[in-house]
């Protein structure tokens, strides 16, 4: 065990894991199976005793991903649409667009914002976006804002479960990444709750 906490405690020191925090939030705006909130709240929970890699600079860099990646995302549904490839054309996709398009619509900025939390919600609504040809510039201004509000909520809760684990990098990041992925759900609940007018596009129903 120690020397594993010891090889998370020498990689996280090294310029490469910011490269690959890039690259994970890049690729996650477009195509959902990429962990990068894993990615970011597990070295915010190293950094949180270690130090390394510096907090400010990941949140910079994650933020930095994820606008990217939003943002090519809106790229792809310019040329493409929402029904050029097989993945696109599900049932559950589908939904998700519909359900994207028309919130787009009524409430285009909450949604960005709160979209880019979820996973598969955050693909859902770029692609849309792109799509349906909302206005460029506003989508970039709320992708700015929104990329920096998730890149610093997710450092945080790295930071605040890793704090209570010095001596044991792989816990506090592993428990860092449950309560993450938990108060994720969670808030996911409590919003569709909130706005119940609008039903969950990822529902089988």
């Amino acid at each position: 065990m120690q020397a594993i906490n010891d090889f998370i405690l020498a990689a996280a020191g090294q310029p490469w894991v910011l490269i690959l925090v890039l690259a994970c939030c890049v690729i996650d705006g477009f195509f959902p199976p990429i962990p990068s909130e894993s990615v970011v709240v597990g070295l915010a929970a190293v950094a949180a005793t270690a130090d390394v890699p510096n907090p400010l600079l990941l949140i910079a860099v994650a933020a930095l991903g994820a606008f990217t990646g939003d943002n090519t995302a809106y790229l792809i549904g310019r040329s493409v649409g929402t029904k050029r490839w097989r993945w696109m054309r599900g049932p559950r996709m589908q939904r998700a667009f519909r359900w994207a398009g028309g919130e787009l619509r009524k409430r285009p900025a909450s949604l960005i914002l709160v979209a880019r939390f979820v996973p598969i919600g955050r693909v859902a609504v770029n692609l849309t976006a792109g799509a349906t040809h909302f206005s460029r510039p506003r989508f970039i201004g709320m992708t700015v804002l929104s990329a920096t509000l998730w890149a610093s909520y997710s450092v945080a809760i790295g930071l605040f479960f890793g704090q209570w684990f010095e001596h044991n990098h792989l816990l506090g990041a592993a428990i860092a990444i449950v309560c993450a992925i938990v108060l994720g759900i969670l808030v996911d609940i409590a919003i569709t709750r909130l706005r119940g007018r609008v039903p969950d596009p990822f529902s089988e129903g």
